[in-house]
């Protein structure tokens, strides 16, 4: 049912004429669109019941994501209810989790995370930006790279260190900052898939002790959870996304004619075109036990190294299947024009997000 609802929204709804024109707006997303996701409770499915949300199940997460990829949808759900809502329902209190979740959940609240710097590289440990206790404050100085929506959210979840040394696991605190703090300064721009994002220098930004989510010192863990759980989300996505170039591939072959037949009729085209098909099975097989596997009550390890080997498993994906859209397409393939084109660059953005497909080979092996 959950599938079914969000498939009819975005087939209805959500063309690609549309899509452009809500990446040509102000925003580069529409809300009136996100007023209608809370309104139909996508913005629970993150959460769990005793957050008041739908259950937060992994498998539920990954049908609605797989759904959004398919029209390479814009609004920043994983930004906002997945990597920023997940944050706060795994290390608020419960005080904290009143006053922000109702918010979000109801469609009026936007957040950002930023947890990526300059030198980090996937790294959630390699932190920086600093906060130091003076009084009942934090002061923070540092700065952020590639914080999606950024530019919109009023809400910064920022994880800053507060002991150790830079790539020390313990020492990593998450602060919660209003996103107009003064001394905090954004460079904002559109990645190459169109999604919104920003650059965040924080200069000596003063942020309330009550702020702080979860132990001092103590954020590693969680933060690392969440982020599996949005590596996951875009995991589904990408599958979501791959489905919609085979198909559109596979229609263009049929109807594009080459000497005089259509280029589907050629066997050698054809193996590619099953290759794609594949390609796209395996990336959603190893997706679904991944989802399944988060939902489970595996050690923390396991479920690690399940989402490495999805994110893996789907960057291979996304370069074989992109790249043979692309080509079988033709110079079309990459003109403004065509969905194929914006579809190959947002999986090819998916490929780097929260560690590229060498990352996460590495991570697992590692694990």
């Amino acid at each position: 049912m959950l599938q079914d609802s969000v498939s009819k929204f975005v087939q209805r709804h959500y063309g690609f004429d549309t899509r452009k024109e809500i990446l040509a707006s102000p925003r580069g997303f529409s809300t009136e669109n996100w007023r209608l996701f809370a309104e139909l409770g996508w913005l629970t499915v993150p959460f769990k019941i005793e957050d008041d949300g739908f259950g937060g199940f992994a498998t539920d997460l990954m049908v609605i994501m797989e759904e959004f990829g398919k029209v390479m949808l814009v609004e920043p759900y994983v930004a906002t209810a997945v990597l920023g809502g997940g944050l706060i329902s795994e290390l608020g209190s419960a005080q904290q989790k009143s006053a922000w979740l109702p918010q979000l959940m109801s469609g009026t609240l936007q957040l950002a995370c930023a947890v990526a710097e300059p030198d980090s590289r996937y790294n959630l440990a390699s932190v920086t930006t600093t906060a130091v206790v003076q009084g009942d404050s934090f002061i923070v100085d540092g700065s952020k790279i590639l914080v999606l929506n950024g530019p919109d959210a009023d809400q910064l979840l920022v994880s800053v260190r507060t002991a150790g040394a830079d790539r020390d696991v313990h020492g990593i605190s998450v602060l919660l900052i209003d996103a107009n703090s003064p001394g905090i300064r954004k460079h904002s721009y559109t990645n190459v898939d169109g999604h919104r994002a920003a650059e965040i220098t924080f200069t000596r930004v003063k942020v309330p002790a009550t702020r702080l989510l979860g132990a001092v010192d103590e954020a590693y863990a969680g933060l690392e959870r969440v982020v599996d759980r949005a590596t996951l989300a875009v995991c589904a996505e990408a599958v979501g996304a791959l489905d919609s170039l085979l198909a559109k591939t596979v229609e263009y072959s049929k109807t594009r004619k080459q000497f005089g037949t259509a280029i589907g009729s050629f066997q050698a085209l054809q193996h590619r075109m099953a290759d794609m098909f594949i390609e796209c099975q395996l990336a959603r097989s190893i997706v679904m036990m991944a989802a399944m596997r988060l939902d489970s009550d595996a050690p923390d390890a396991d479920k690690m190294r399940a989402v490495s080997a999805a994110k893996s498993r789907v960057g291979k994906a996304i370069r074989k299947v992109g790249q043979e859209a692309v080509q079988l397409h033709g110079g079309i393939g990459i003109t403004d024009e065509l969905d194929v084109g914006h579809l190959f660059k947002r999986v090819t953005a998916i490929e780097t997000l929260y560690g590229n497909t060498d990352f996460h080979t590495a991570r697992f092996a590692r694990s």
